[in-house]
């Protein structure tokens, strides 16, 4: 059955898949855009656009008059931001505007995008949606993460909305190679990388947009919902890696204490000599954090079934070759 639904962050990663796959599946689909090129984009996909920011809700909140369901995944995504009060503006400030605009205009359903990373889960834990936060940000992506999924739960706790939360892993797959994605990009061409064996919590592109379709449709009012298909340590990644590239990589392990004790201050320092650097202090404590989180709800209660991790890494290095990140090269 066809459904009217509006998207924000539909030039995104997540968002561009999910609207595609929205699409796909029949449904009349409405994104919010900043520029008359991501309108273009849109339009060639069939997408209908507004055009506006998310922090100003004046400029499109009328379109959602109608609608029957608003995905609102917009939101900065920087491991190393040049100014986290912009990202606290966009990943809080504008997720509570999207469900004060969605209680306005009566939308049936909203699907908040939060993260993994809004969990805080003490290291070494396995995270689960039940799971009461440590009190403890590794990072100001997960600082605003974290207070954007809490200021949207209790807008729409006292504006009456259906408000279903899905929190993704790190999203891997065709089209992504920034984040999580720029790092494995890193240790490809560096092929003597210095790496920290910790464990990571992974989804694939596609089980993440179908995740969230998923939530919309058989979600619980009022939950959160982790989105994770695999969890692993960053050894059995490389070596997942190693099989599918004709030059394996061959990290130099460092210890975590070592990495704490000399990463943290060095990053700083880095950071502040060379801001375009991605590297900052924020970088390497969540990377020493490590993820470990389960995905049982997901599955048992949404019905999403993962992909295999060794498929989402084979697609990822097939389409770096194609987008010329790294050399093509057999397996």
């Amino acid at each position: 059955m066809s459904s009217r639904v509006f998207v924000t962050g539909a030039t995104g990663v997540v968002g561009s898949h999910l609207a595609a796959m929205l699409v796909s599946d029949g449904h009349d689909v409405t994104a919010l855009v900043r520029s008359d090129a991501a309108a273009q984009t849109m339009d060639a996909a069939g997408i209908k656009s507004v055009r506006g920011d998310i922090r100003d809700p004046s400029q499109w909140s009328a379109t959602l008059g109608g609608m029957d369901a608003v995905f609102h995944i917009a939101g900065v995504n920087e491991a190393c931001p040049s100014d986290p009060d912009v990202m606290d503006a966009v990943n809080v400030d504008g997720a509570v505007a999207v469900v004060e605009a969605s209680a306005d205009a009566g939308v049936g359903r909203v699907v908040l995008t939060s993260s993994v990373a809004a969990i805080g889960e003490a290291m070494g834990a396995v995270g689960t949606e039940a799971t009461l936060h440590s009190g403890v940000h590794v990072s100001a992506y997960a600082r605003s993460k974290h207070r954007g999924e809490m200021a949207a739960v209790q807008a729409a706790a006292d504006r009456g909305v259906d408000l279903v939360v899905v929190n993704p892993a790190s999203v891997q797959g065709p089209g992504r190679s920034t984040g999580s994605a720029e790092m494995l990009l890193r240790v490809l061409r560096a092929r003597r990388p210095l790496l920290i064996d910790v464990d990571v919590s992974i989804v694939d592109i596609e089980d993440c947009s179908r995740g969230h379709i998923l939530a919309w449709e058989r979600g619980t009012a009022g939950e959160r919902y982790i989105l994770s298909g695999s969890t692993l340590s960053v050894g059995a990644i490389v070596n997942i890696v190693n099989a599918s590239i004709a030059e394996p990589v061959h990290p130099r392990w460092l210890s975590p204490r070592i990495a704490h004790r000399v990463g943290v201050p060095v990053a700083s320092i880095v950071s502040k000599l060379a801001r375009d650097s991605g590297v900052c202090a924020d970088l390497v404590r969540t990377m020493l954090h490590g993820h470990r989180f389960s995905n049982d709800r997901s599955r048992t209660e949404l019905g999403v079934i993962y992909t295999p991790i060794e498929a989402t890494v084979a697609r990822t290095l097939e389409w770096f070759r194609d987008e010329g990140l790294v050399e093509r090269t057999a397996g």
